[in-house]
């Protein structure tokens, strides 16, 4: 389309988590960047015949719905992008049909296929090639453990969630890179699908559609969706950072190249933006991840358990009927001295949903301490232990990438969490500037102005518009804290600062 100096674009920003989706419309200008939300949904899984599943048909219906709040609340959209959450996909038949829902990450069917995937391929050469961390849900292995099924005979393309849901509103089929190189089969180096690597783990090449880079036009509504939504076409759909995180870290309000992020949701990703990735074999033992972003960069980051814990505990408590507001449980959190109790927030013990609080209780346990008594004392403690875990994780990630780190930007629905971030500044010894919270729909918002020639820059002038435009808060590490982590720290067997 063609754009005139100083105009704006309303564009919907699809963006979907682990427990919810959501529209957002966005204005954008080369100085302005508003958002607001058009519609809101559920993101529920559903367990059926002892698998558990996501209701992926619901997510699209949720998709519409908010397309066509959004057309309402602000007249004409100008285009479409969509991120999610990574790794799961939907298959598709030779006519085009969905062969299942798809298969949540956190079902246990995938460990089973670790083994018989660095059987192939050894832990080290995998690295090597894909750069991936370590995770048993990764899609290498989802797929390793649906080789052999009547549904994984049928299929001839393999589509992630995002890009599945773009296939269903344009027609066309694509994968887009940032969401392509969490599968663990996409080449770190050259960022092309690693095709002797499907060979040898006997996965057909034709499974894997054409890669799309951000910023690039996936197709335009359909004439079916149109009718639907009520909107007017010819509307464009555009590939963004369709990793949620990649998105998110386009959010970053970052001045400089020398800083940390953490994209704070039910998984907190942190790391750095590096230029190219590192693949060394102390990189892998320490468990980090290159995962592709935006503009070619490279997202070096660890995935730490995030506010799961805290979700799951408090589905736990109200499953008990035991009362579970947010603001009141932090408060009184805020109130249990520190360090009471500390656990390792990357423990796979954690990963499965069930009994957070019991779970918790237990590792306190194993490791000699005194469990939580409270849910007080439970949330404390586990928000003690992302912090560490944040400490943890910006020293190493700065250590083995060689990136200088002055400041930690924390994004998503945890830089509402004021304990969450002041503990994370003192944690980490560094400034912590947190905010927006909704980092992954501005990203992708951004990319889509790009494209529509409202912005030329990179992602320096997209961040310069976020600094502008964006609330951030400011938190200073405390001056006398250190010590305190150093001694949690040791208690976890991690060593000293």
């Amino acid at each position: 389309m063609a754009i005139s100096a100083g105009q704006e674009l309303t564009l919907a920003a699809v963006d979907l988590g682990a427990s919810s989706g959501r529209v957002m419309a966005a204005r954008v200008g080369p100085d302005r960047l508003d958002l607001h939300e058009a519609h809101r949904f559920p993101n529920r899984p559903v367990r059926l015949g002892g698998t558990l599943h996501w209701d992926v048909l619901a997510l699209y219906a949720g998709v519409l719905d908010g397309l066509r709040a959004a057309g309402r609340d602000g007249g004409r959209l100008d285009g479409v992008g969509i991120d999610s959450w990574a790794v799961d996909y939907g298959l598709l038949d030779d006519d085009g049909a969905l062969l299942g829902n798809p298969v949540h990450y956190r079902d246990a069917r995938h460990e089973t296929a670790v083994p018989a995937v660095h059987a192939a391929v050894p832990p080290d050469e995998l690295y090597r090639i894909n750069g991936l961390q370590h995770l048993p849900f990764n899609t290498v292995f989802q797929l390793a453990a649906a080789r052999g099924t009547a549904q994984f005979g049928a299929a001839r393309r393999l589509l992630l969630v995002p890009d599945l849901l773009a296939h269903w509103l344009t027609g066309e089929v694509g994968a887009e890179v940032t969401n392509a190189s969490t599968t663990g089969l996409l080449d770190a180096t050259t960022q092309q699908w690693a095709e002797e690597l499907l060979d040898r783990l006997r996965l057909p090449r034709s499974l894997f559609p054409p890669l799309r880079r951000p910023g690039e036009r996936l197709g335009e509504l359909t004439a079916a969706v149109l009718e639907e939504t009520g909107l007017t076409g010819p509307l464009p759909v555009t590939a963004v950072g369709s990793h949620d995180t990649a998105s998110a870290v386009v959010g970053v309000p970052a001045a400089t190249d020398r800083f940390a992020y953490i994209s704070c949701g039910t998984w907190s990703l942190v790391g750095v933006e590096l230029d190219k990735p590192v693949l060394t074999e102390e990189s892998r033992a320490a468990g980090f991840t290159n995962e592709l972003g935006v503009d070619g960069t490279v997202r070096y980051l660890h995935n730490v358990m995030g506010l799961w814990l805290l979700q799951e505990s408090q589905r736990t408590w109200a499953a008990r009927g035991l009362p579970v507001d947010l603001p009141d449980l932090l408060a009184a959190a805020a109130q249990v001295p520190a360090f009471t109790a500390v656990v390792d927030a990357d423990d796979p013990r954690f990963l499965p949903p069930g009994d957070m609080p019991a779970r918790i209780a237990q590792a306190c346990a194993r490791t000699g301490q005194t469990p939580p008594q409270s849910q007080a004392e439970t949330a404390r403690c586990i928000l003690d232990s992302l912090a560490l875990a944040y400490r943890r994780t910006v020293r190493r990630a700065a250590e083995l990438s060689g990136r200088d780190v002055e400041v930690v930007h924390l994004v998503g629905g945890g830089a509402r969490n004021t304990l969450l971030c002041q503990l994370t500044a003192d944690a980490c010894g560094l400034p912590v500037l947190a905010g927006p919270v909704e980092a992954a729909a501005l990203g992708n918002a951004l990319v889509q102005a790009r494209a529509g020639g409202v912005l030329s820059g990179g992602l320096a002038e997209m961040r310069s518009l976020l600094r502008h435009t964006q609330d951030v808060r400011h938190y200073l590490p405390s001056a006398s804290s250190g010590a305190g982590w150093d001694a949690a720290e040791v208690r976890l067997g991690g060593g000293g600062a």
